[in-house]
């Protein structure tokens, strides 16, 4: 059986959805299979699919527009090997993944997650160095050489501090994200809760520093249109106010403390206000300066936002996984 399956929730530009696919197929390790789950309706996709003819390849397109989290989830059921990816639209494979992250899966058997080593592109594919990514790495980022096994509070503490892994590039064991799977209410932050709840049910992660994989990072993409609206940082206000709890629940302070003053986060939304101003952008303003500037809310007035808005904290997951908690589906 296939050890990972490559699963790509796909929306947006064509040509570098079909450099994504290109990087896959040209893995040195050949053991992998790639599904495509379209939630769009560009024109000439399927028939693109169709002309490359490769059995490692599949791809489907949604019959309606499912949305970032519900096509997420679609691909977390479609996924059938032990490990799975969840890569990005516009990210890229270099030839060694696959063969980097089986080596560390034989090295660390039944590990949770795997972050190889990343290197972040722009828009046009070249090699770059952001603000962001340097923060990432000579700050929040643990130092070492080769690999290194993380867990517990120390893991939940380094990652609530600052958030410094790059989803698409992760590797997942498929039983343990499927049993947590991803929150209904989160939609930009999404990928920090995920990975801290399979913290808290006792997945560990293994660091490689081969750069195996590279990130793409542009300002077209969602998560930056979010930010520059200040969206992105109302929700994580409102999940690392829940995370505090969350961590305080389970006896770990450390992890609670770094929840609760989100500094990383804070100090992103300010490197985000010039643009913000110079866009004349009188709600992203707004709640970027909330953020950064003032103090924590407590976990009851956040909840009752949540009400006031109609929001619900959810978790979308397999529906086995859901009944064995006791969860309503």
């Amino acid at each position: 059986m296939t050890t990972i399956d490559i699963m790509l929730p796909y929306y947006g530009d064509v040509a570098l959805m079909q450099t994504a696919v290109r990087s896959v197929i040209a893995q040195s390790d050949p053991d992998w299979r790639l599904t495509v789950v379209d939630d769009g309706r560009e024109p000439g996709v399927p028939e693109w699919f169709a002309a490359l003819d490769d059995p490692r390849v599949t791809y489907q397109r949604n019959e309606r527009n499912l949305g970032i989290t519900g096509n997420f989830t679609k691909c977390l059921h479609l996924a059938e090997a032990e490990y799975l990816v969840m890569m990005g639209t516009d990210d890229v494979m270099l030839p060694g993944y696959v063969a980097e992250v089986r080596r560390i899966m034989k090295e660390y058997p039944g590990v949770g997650i795997i972050q190889p080593g990343v290197e972040v592109i722009d828009g046009a594919g070249a090699v770059v160095n952001t603000l962001v990514d340097q923060v990432k790495a000579r700050i929040y980022q643990p130092r070492f050489s080769g690999t290194l096994r993380m867990g517990g509070e120390e893991l939940a503490a380094s990652l609530l501090r600052g958030c410094w892994f790059y989803f698409p590039s992760l590797c997942w064991r498929s039983a343990a994200v499927k049993e947590v799977g991803f929150r209904a209410d989160l939609h930009i932050i999404q990928d920090l809760a995920l990975v801290i709840d399979l913290i808290e049910a006792g997945e560990d992660m293994v660091l490689s520093d081969e750069v195996v994989f590279q990130y793409r990072r542009h300002a077209a993409s969602l998560s930056s249109a979010e930010a520059m609206a200040g969206k992105r940082f109302a929700e994580a206000r409102r999940y690392f106010v829940g995370a505090s709890a969350q961590m305080a629940a389970l006896g770990w302070p450390r992890a609670a403390k770094a929840a609760r003053r989100y500094t990383a986060s804070r100090l992103h939304a300010m490197t985000l206000m010039p643009a913000a101003l110079k866009a004349r952008s009188v709600p992203g303003v707004k709640n970027l300066a909330r953020h950064a500037l003032l103090p924590a809310p407590r976990v009851g007035q956040v909840r009752a936002e949540q009400t006031a808005r109609g929001e619900q904290t959810a978790r979308v997951a397999e529906p086995t996984a859901r009944a064995s908690r006791g969860e309503q589906a």
